[in-house]
């Protein structure tokens, strides 16, 4: 789309011979202010608030939304800003060459530039402005009771809650450092609470669509009265305002300056920590004055670091609900396991380890480092028993597979890293065949060891790691799984201190 400046005003414009530019060539935008005596739609300030958004994305016609800017109430800015000559996509920060292109525009009736990076979300180019809202919020009336939920808090859950409510208060940063199957949901309730009592606008986001799946029924559980929008690829409630809203990271992409507290859960996770367009879209999601919560039971060595040093304000959960240690993972070296695969054959004690659970009817997890060479062990161990089943990201049947782990319909899983996170099996053991692969990171082993022991029926359960020789990660792993275990004991926050090794 092209603009002209006039008045003090910028104006589409459809023609190239009246002085206009892409948006992106106007050397400033004015912003009118909002006129009091304007009556705006109310519809139109409901989808805008807090968003950027293309014209595309509206239900709304130009002139509409052209008479709420010269009034004051909707806000232009440029799809594309340019740091001299490099251009950088103003929605997902993409500053790299190789992931802008140009295509013969209609719009705007040149070459024109737009990024890939975040092509999905809608083609961000030069001519193209992103849209918001300049006007007061929406108002939502909030109930009396504005929380339901009654449970109560381990004692380590309980520290941290008071920290993340402070934190939201005093528009602050705080990790909470929680091992896996710490209750970190229900340690944000009272921080949300708390900032809805305030008029505060709240965002849980995840890098995973299970995850907003999973976490929306608690949240709506725990806040029955409180509009919340949950917001992923293909999500009815896209254009929804609520003030608790629960998102994946890409949906924050559509979001600016519209949050007074933003939690990040599992900030470690793919595909967060690998694409820093994601990481760019939560920071611009936030209002300037905000809270930022981060949630993980693997922080990264930096972030380990900042916290031992004192650089970065956080709080630990080194202990389960049901006050049990940690499984300490045991490490087994099983020889040159690839070779055997290839010529049909498992190294004995990975075949013994699994017989045994198999004939004790303990299910068990066994996570492969990639695909073919699951699917040659799957093989293999069918020959133990026909119901043992695989699965990984890009299986059409992944779902299926594991609600037939948790109905116990199938003795043992192979997978790869896709279940090393956001999925709780009862009672099980845990096996990583090749735990000296690449891709089983400090990380992704806490992780799959933090599938063990779970619940508080079955607290114990084994976790070995197979490997034909140790590396730094597998070591870094057991290292950070003992020392949560030796902090819970000594907070008093575990009963008996077997595992603490």
């Amino acid at each position: 789309m092209r603009f002209i400046l006039k008045d003090q005003l910028i104006i589409p414009s459809m023609s190239t011979n009246d002085h206009s530019f892409p948006i992106s060539n106007l050397p400033t935008i004015p912003q009118p202010e909002p006129n009091p005596l304007y009556a705006y739609n109310k519809d139109l300030q409901h989808f805008l608030t807090g968003k950027q958004l293309l014209l595309d994305d509206l239900p709304f016609e130009l002139t509409e939304i052209q008479e709420h800017y010269q009034n004051g109430y909707v806000t232009y800015r440029k799809g594309i800003n340019k740091n001299g000559k490099q251009p950088i996509c103003a929605r997902c920060g993409n500053k790299d060459p190789q992931w802008f292109a140009t295509f013969p525009c209609a719009r705007c009736k040149e070459n024109c530039l737009y990024c890939r990076k975040c092509l999905m979300m809608g083609r961000i180019s030069e001519c193209t402005p992103l849209i918001g809202w300049n006007g007061p919020p929406p108002v939502i009336q909030l109930p009396d009771q504005i929380m339901a939920w009654q449970g109560s808090l381990s004692g380590g859950q309980k520290t941290a809650s008071v920290q993340v409510v402070e934190a939201i208060r005093q528009n602050q940063e705080h990790l909470v450092w929680a091992v896996c199957g710490a209750g970190k949901t229900e340690v944000l309730f009272a921080g949300i609470a708390s900032a809805l009592a305030a008029d505060k606008r709240i965002c849980i986001s995840t890098p995973r669509t299970d995850v907003v799946l999973e976490l929306t029924p608690r949240l709506k559980a725990a806040f029955p009265e409180i509009p919340i929008a949950s917001l992923y690829g293909g999500s009815e409630d896209r254009h929804l305002y609520a003030p608790l809203t629960i998102a994946t990271t890409h949906q924050l992409l559509r979001f600016y300056h519209a949050f007074d507290a933003v939690i990040l859960d599992e900030v470690d996770a793919f595909p967060y920590t690998a694409e820093e367009s994601l990481q760019h879209a939560a920071i611009h999601a936030r209002k300037p004055e905000s809270a930022m919560i981060y949630l993980t039971a693997t922080p990264n060595t930096k972030w380990q670091r900042e916290c031992l040093t004192g650089k970065r304000a956080y709080t630990t959960i080194p202990a389960r609900f049901h006050r049990k240690p940690l499984p300490v993972p045991e490490f087994v070296w099983c020889g040159n396991w690839q070779k055997q695969l290839q010529k049909g054959k498992l190294p004995p004690n990975i075949i013994h380890w699994i017989k045994k659970r198999i004939q004790s009817g303990k299910q068990t997890l066994v996570f492969f480092s990639h695909i073919p060479l699951m699917e040659k062990a799957l093989k293999i161990l069918r020959q133990l028993h026909p119901a043992i089943e695989a699965v990984h990201a890009e299986d059409p049947d992944r779902k299926n597979k594991v609600q037939k782990m948790r109905n116990k319909d199938i003795p043992m899983l192979l997978t790869t890293t896709i279940l090393e996170r956001g999925v709780t099996f009862p009672n099980i053991d845990v096996a990583v065949v090749g735990a000296e692969d690449s891709i089983f990171t400090e990380s992704a082993l806490v992780q799959i060891a933090g599938r063990a022991g779970r619940s508080k029926d079955h607290p114990k359960g084994v976790v070995s790691f197979f490997h034909y020789g140790k590396t730094e990660e597998m070591l870094k792993a057991k290292k950070q799984i003992i020392t949560m275990n030796r902090e819970g004991f000594k907070k008093g926050l575990l009963d008996a201190q077997g595992e603490a090794k």
